[in-house]
C-alpha cells in the first residue's frame, strides 16, 4: 500500500468529499470545507444555489463497522423522539440510504459517510461554566432514562468502554504505556493508578441502573446552545458504558483545573433534577475523572498526527501523574 503523509491523505479525503455530495443531489459547484479531524473527518458543505449548510462525516478506517454506524444514528433519532434531545437528524441520499460507501482510486479501501443536518447554536461559554455543567447534566441524565429504558432495535452494536477497552488489554484507543513521555516514574504511578481504578470499579459493579448505554464524549464541545435550547452532536464513540464515564468525559482535558470541584458538583444537581444519582455512586466519580484522563493520554499516543494531541504533547502527561499522585493520596 502507499505510504503517504497525513497531509496528504486529508487532501484526497476532501477531493472524495466534494464528489461525494453527488450523492445527495447537490451541484458540483457545492462549497465543501473541512472543519475537524480527529476519529473522522468532517466538512461543512454550502449549496451555492440556496445557501442551505449541512455537515458531512467522513469515518476513519476500522473504528466503526456499518451495522455501528446504523445503531448510532437510530440512538440519536430514538433521543429525539423519546426524550426530546435534540440531535443532528441524518440526511438520506438520492438512494434512501443515510450511510453511504464511497469510493475513490486514490484511497485503497472505501469510506463510509453520513450527512446531517446543520444545527445552529455555539458552545457554551467559558466565562459560565457553573450553569453550563449543570445544563450538560440535565440532559445527560434524560439520555440515560431513556436509553435505560428504550428496547434496542435487532442487530443494534456499538462498542463497549469499561475497563478492558480503555486502560486494560483490548484498548480501542491504544495502550496508555505508549502515551507521550510515559517512561520511568511517570509509568509507575500511572500503572499503580490503573490497578487502584480497577478494583474500584471491579467493586462499584455494573448493574443496568449504573451501567448502559452513553454518549462517552459528553463534552462541552459537543453541545450547542442557541437561547433556551441545548443540543448534543457526535455521537461518534457512544456505546456501552458507566453512567459517569459521561461525567469523567465532561471534564476531558480540564481535569486539573481548579474550578473542577465546582463543575462536579453543578453537573450532579443538574443530573439529579432528572434522575437518581446515589451518594455512594457520587462518591466514586475522581475515579472516573481519572479512568478517562488515562483514557486520553493514550489518545494522544495514538493519534499523535492530530491538532489537538500536538496541542497537548507531553505535558498532558505530565500533569496526569500530578493529577494520579492527588487520586492515590485519596483512594490508593
Amino acid at each position: 500500500m502507499e505510504a503517504i503523509s497525513t497531509q496528504e491523505l486529508l487532501v484526497r479525503i476532501h477531493r472524495l468529499a466534494q464528489a461525494a455530495v453527488e450523492h445527495y443531489g447537490l451541484p458540483k459547484q457545492t462549497i465543501v470545507t473541512a472543519i475537524n479531524h480527529s476519529e473522522n473527518t468532517t466538512f461543512r458543505v454550502e449549496n451555492p444555489t440556496n445557501g442551505v449548510l449541512t455537515i458531512l462525516r467522513v469515518h476513519r478506517l476500522g473504528y466503526h463497522s456499518f451495522e455501528a454506524i446504523r445503531s448510532e444514528l437510530l440512538w440519536m433519532t430514538a433521543l429525539r423522539c423519546e426524550a426530546g434531545v435534540e440531535t443532528p437528524e441524518p440526511i438520506a441520499a438520492k438512494d434512501g440510504s443515510l450511510i453511504q460507501t464511497l469510493h475513490s482510486p486514490e484511497l485503497p479501501q472505501p469510506r463510509h459517510a453520513v450527512m446531517f443536518q446543520f444545527l445552529h447554536g455555539r458552545e457554551p461559554s467559558e466565562h459560565d461554566l457553573r450553569a453550563a455543567f449543570e445544563r450538560l447534566g440535565e440532559i445527560t441524565a434524560r439520555m440515560h432514562l431513556q436509553a435505560r429504558a428504550w428496547r434496542r432495535p435487532v442487530g443494534f452494536v456499538r462498542q463497549r468502554w469499561d475497563y478492558e477497552t480503555t486502560l486494560g488489554e483490548r484498548p480501542i484507543w491504544g495502550r496508555w504505556q505508549d502515551g507521550l513521555g510515559v517512561h520511568g516514574a511517570r509509568s509507575r504511578i500511572l500503572e499503580r493508578m490503573s490497578a487502584t481504578i480497577r478494583r474500584r470499579l471491579e467493586a462499584y459493579g455494573a448493574p443496568p441502573d449504573r451501567f448502559g448505554l452513553v454518549h462517552a464524549d459528553l463534552r462541552l464541545a459537543n453541545l450547542l446552545v442557541e437561547g433556551e435550547r441545548t443540543k448534543v452532536i457526535d455521537f461518534d464513540d457512544c456505546g456501552f458504558s458507566w453512567h459517569l464515564y459521561d461525567l469523567g468525559a465532561a471534564l476531558s482535558f480540564i481535569e486539573h483545573h481548579r474550578d473542577v470541584p465546582e463543575l462536579v458538583e453543578a453537573w450532579t444537581i443538574g443530573y439529579r433534577k432528572a434522575a437518581r444519582l446515589a451518594r455512594e455512586e457520587a462518591a466514586e466519580i475522581p475515579t472516573f475523572i481519572m479512568l478517562r484522563r488515562l483514557l486520553l493520554v493514550a489518545w494522544i499516543g495514538s493519534h499523535a498526527e492530530t491538532d489537538l494531541a500536538r496541542q497537548h504533547g507531553v505535558p498532558f502527561t505530565e500533569i496526569t501523574c500530578h493529577l494520579a499522585e492527588d487520586y492515590l493520596r485519596r483512594f490508593g
